[in-house]
């Protein structure tokens, strides 16, 4: 039988087949995705083959084969620094989920989910959320991000999904695809999913006044199908998005600023760090590039660094 990952606890999986159905399954003995390796092998939107064993009255599924994947959205792991976790597979699109200031979202943050999704072909759209509740300087900052990604090619949509400010421009946006959300605990992605489909009654939290951060109300990835033809894969908030699998001479072509500059650059092979002739440099010199992206840049170059995992909400 064939079905779609909707729903993994890490040791079992929500399968909905052909029908409609939903079946909960296991992996057949030990399973590995050959050349990955992952804490999770298989993933939420993964379309797998699958047996029904039946025990006593209860029938499970037993999944034996994962299609090749269209895409994925992968990190590394918190644990275990040498493995990967993937968020989700097949999907058409992202949404982050980014707040000023309760939880505060880094540009850092952003940066590395969004050279994460260029690798893997996956368009993002950026939401700018909570904008009920910021005072004038604190929109005004947010406004001059969102321009900023804008100008980069991003498209950028400042909501409420507390309030429903703008909801229906996501629903139109998302209308027809799979799409998957991500972003820190307590940016409000829950709400969001509510927001779009109140029916589905999420659990949501209240942000920790001590640290800023969101409750983890999700706890596993699950995938929910939308009454406006469209699927939605609510994930686990994450505090850092380590980059992984991706080389060092590829990693500007990620930058979609960069890649335009890229050929007028002196070296095929520039870094963009001390190569003279830089066209990116020169850029950066002129303020035709925004700094903060070319500080992240560097810091995802530098692939021995764990500043991903800091706890920026500690001072």
């Amino acid at each position: 039988m064939e079905g779609r990952v909707y729903k993994s606890t890490g040791s079992w999986y929500f399968v909905k087949d052909n029908d409609g159905d939903f079946v909960k399954a296991k992996l057949k003995g030990k399973f590995r995705i050959k050349g990955l390796k992952s804490t999770n092998p298989v993933a939420v939107g993964d379309l797998v083959n699958f047996e029904i064993e039946k025990t006593g009255d209860e029938a499970v599924g037993i999944i034996d084969e994962i299609k090749e994947r269209h895409n994925y959205i992968v990190r590394k792991s918190v644990n275990l620094s040498k493995q990967t976790h993937i968020l989700a597979s097949n999907i058409d699109m992202a949404f982050l989920l980014i707040t000023y200031n309760n939880p505060p979202t880094s540009t850092t943050f952003i940066d590395r989910f969004l050279v994460t999704a260029e690798a893997y072909h996956i368009p993002v759209t950026l939401l700018f959320n909570k904008v009920d509740s910021y005072e004038l300087e604190e929109f005004a900052e947010m406004k001059f991000l969102a321009e900023a990604y804008r100008e980069i090619g991003y498209e950028c949509i400042g909501i409420s999904a507390l309030t429903g400010k703008n909801i229906d421009q996501v629903k139109e946006i998302m209308t027809g695809k799979t799409s998957l959300v991500s972003g820190h605990s307590g940016t409000g992605k829950s709400t969001l999913i509510n927001a779009l489909e109140p029916g589905l009654d999420l659990k949501t939290s209240q942000i920790s006044e001590q640290h800023l951060q969101g409750q983890h109300t999700t706890t596993f990835a699950e995938m929910f199908d939308l009454s406006f033809d469209a699927r939605i894969i609510d994930t686990p908030g994450i505090k850092g998005f380590g980059v992984v699998d991706i080389d060092k001479n590829e990693l500007g072509d990620y930058f979609p600023e960069f890649l335009a500059l890229k050929q007028e650059c002196k070296f095929n092979n520039c870094l963009h760090i001390d190569e003279p002739h830089c066209a990116v440099k020169d850029a950066l010199e002129k303020d035709e590039i925004h700094y903060f992206r070319y500080q992240s840049y560097l810091q995802i170059l530098d692939s021995e660094d764990d500043n991903y995992r800091k706890d920026q909400y500690q001072s």
